[in-house]
């Protein structure tokens, strides 16, 4: 409850710094999901400062704060000129917008091909099997279809024949990875831009996880394909700032390649006795604190500066995928060629989730991802510039965590246990038996300290019961502290 007097300040720092202790390490080369630290001393502080000095100002009227809207229209020129567009390109008059991260870039991405087609009662879009959950959350949310194209299980990408097979008349939008998030592979986007393009369909490119790196890593010599505004059929790109950017979160960009593209994506709104409402995004008050800080960050690493960072991932994949093959019983699920390592286990003794507890407990934070269709569960590691100094430490944790994994043994699940998340269906799950399975999974004030028991759960379920358990055990750990 909230104290009748307050409570002193320092008191309240010295809270929030207790309640961090238990938190995963966002600094220091061994968290492989969730934040993106370049190890570069002094950005921490930059950001902080720069978002202090906007934090109160308010992008709801860029006629107000014209600090901010600078600030925008810079970070979306920053973002245009490295993704192919900008004077004298293949794309001359791309224009964006930031938003607070990638889920609503790809929602306003939908929204925008949505709105363009008015006509359509029941619009479309095609997305690979292995794009961002957040295009099944924006088709959820604007209730739209959504048509999903399997992955060839070698290449973990998805083939332009089934791509084009799934345009239909009422597909508003195509989207493809640069890289997928999963597997950090680039999917065909030549390809499935072209086939677009062909049908008169937006074609979107999600580089929120590897826009901002891919180009400097082709400038470094890796034969990254094509993805960006150079492709002819492209419309729209997401890239996240608050990624290879380094910038805090949450910050993401959203780029058209021409205002007419952008325009159905404005929300405006005049009939009401208010002010009149017009939003580029899907909030109206928003911060200038998360603005301010990417680009004081991108001002302040410049070209130069992410190039040498992405040299630095790129040595540190390098050397986190040979650890990976020097491992019997492990395999990269592909070659390298973003920013992502990804494994799989090749022997049955070898239980991932128990890998992955293991690999926990001598400081390193991976990625658990459960199996789909014919694609093996694995595990997922994004690595950043930061994972360059400590990546030697990798390989024998690695092996003495396979090792350790191996003495324990796969999981063990009463057959009854694994029968019934094989066979029951979302609607049957009661709060008795969920309590049951919550107490069972040791899921009580907080999520164990091993999830090897909970991700065997999750992996035996079908996606739809696995949604529906995931929701509710989430729901047990948010309760109001009275």
């Amino acid at each position: 409850m909230i104290d009748k007097n307050g409570v002193p300040a320092e008191r309240v720092l010295d809270e929030i710094r207790q309640l961090r202790v238990g938190d995963r390490p966002v600094h220091g080369g061994r968290l492989f999901a969730y934040v993106y630290d370049p190890g570069v001393a002094g950005l921490d502080e930059l950001g902080a400062a720069a978002h202090a000095e906007s934090a109160h100002v308010n992008g709801l009227d860029p006629t107000a704060f014209p600090s901010l809207l600078a600030m925008e229209n810079w970070l979306v020129g920053a973002a245009g000129g490295l993704l192919g567009g900008g004077p004298g390109s293949a794309a001359p008059d791309v224009v964006g917008s930031v938003t607070s991260g990638g889920t609503e870039s790809l929602i306003l991405a939908v929204k925008a091909a949505r709105d363009a087609r008015p006509e359509l009662t029941a619009p479309r879009i095609v997305v690979p099997a292995s794009g961002h959950a957040a295009f099944a959350k924006a088709a959820h949310l604007l209730r739209v279809g959504l048509d999903t194209v399997p992955v060839d299980p070698v290449t973990l990408r998805p083939s332009v024949a089934d791509m084009a097979a799934a345009i239909g008349p009422e597909t508003v939008l195509v989207a493809c990875s640069a890289p997928s998030y999963a597997h950090g592979v680039v999917d065909p986007v030549a390809g499935i831009a072209q086939v677009a393009a062909a049908a008169g369909v937006r074609c979107h490119v999600d580089a929120c996880f590897g826009g901002w790196t891919l180009p400097y890593l082709r400038r470094l010599g890796v034969p990254v394909p094509p993805f960006d505004f150079t492709v002819d059929g492209v419309t729209s790109i997401s890239v996240d700032l608050h990624k290879y950017a380094y910038a805090p979160k949450g910050v993401s960009v959203l780029l058209h390649r021409d205002a007419t593209l952008r325009s159905p994506q404005y929300f405006a709104y005049a009939d009401w006795p208010g002010y009149t409402m017009v939003n580029p995004v899907l909030a109206s008050t928003r911060s200038g604190g998360p603005i301010a800080a990417a680009y004081a960050t991108l001002r302040h690493l410049g070209d130069d500066g992410y190039l040498r960072l992405a040299a630095a991932t790129r040595d540190a994949v390098g050397c986190l995928a040979a650890a990976v093959r020097e491992v019997d019983g492990l395999r990269l699920m592909a070659e390298p060629e973003s920013t992502v390592v990804c494994f799989t286990s090749t022997d049955p003794a070898l239980d991932l989730f128990v890998l992955v507890d293991e690999l926990t407990a001598r400081g390193w934070h991976t990625q658990p991802q459960l199996r789909y269709a014919d694609l093996p569960a694995s595990v997922h590691l994004t690595v950043t510039a930061s994972v360059a100094p400590r990546v030697a430490e990798f390989g024998p944790d690695l092996a003495a965590a396979v090792a350790a994994a191996r003495r324990a043994g796969p999981v063990e699940m009463p057959a009854d246990l694994v029968a019934l998340a094989g066979s029951l269906t979302p609607e049957a799950l009661t709060p008795e038996l969920i309590g049951g399975l919550a107490a069972g999974l040791g899921l009580g004030a907080g999520p164990p300290d091993r999830m090897a028991v909970v991700n065997t759960l999750l992996d035996a379920a079908p996606a739809a019961l696995r949604e529906r358990l995931l929701v509710e055990f989430v729901g047990l750990l948010q309760r109001p502290t009275w």
